[in-house]
């Protein structure tokens, strides 16, 4: 199959679910294994599982509504508002200072994490701001309640 010959509503499904996976990903992992996210947490982070589980929440509520084309904006709010609010204190500081008690030789793996994470961060929220603006297709939820309505 083409690639012209897919249709615009196809492609809107296709871009929503890869947009949205990293963000259920993170968001299972957050909830269901979380020991390294937990010991990637800066010392200053309280409670941490409990910070874990909200965080994959949240993940998990904005990706879900970028999904199913439901709420789009609140979702891509959501989405924002969480990658602004990690990305400053977490990433943005991480490019610039090493954990404590990080060994020397590894290093170099924290600096390449923590530059990798800051630039997808960021183009991860470009795109949560072009969903302000984005109508989703016809296999979304609004286009379902939409044609429901109408009927």
């Amino acid at each position: 199959m083409r690639f012209s010959k897919l249709s615009e509503d196809k492609c809107d499904l296709i871009f929503r679910a890869l947009f949205c996976s990293i963000f259920l990903g993170l968001g299972m992992e957050h909830i269901f294994s979380d020991d390294l996210i937990q010991h990637l947490m800066p010392p200053w982070v309280p409670e941490k599982r409990l910070v874990s589980l909200f965080c994959g929440a949240v993940l998990m509520t904005g990706g879900l509504s970028i999904l199913l084309g439901y709420k789009l904006k609140w979702g891509a709010t959501i989405l924002a508002v969480f990658l602004i609010v990690i990305t400053v204190p977490v990433h943005g500081v991480g490019v610039f200072n090493y954990p404590p008690g990080l060994a020397d030789n590894s290093k170099w793996i924290w600096d390449i994490l923590q530059r990798t994470n800051l630039v997808k961060n960021l183009c991860l929220l470009g795109v949560c701001f072009r969903f302000f603006y984005y109508k989703p297709g016809k296999f979304s939820l609004e286009a379902y309640c939409s044609w429901k309505n109408s009927q």
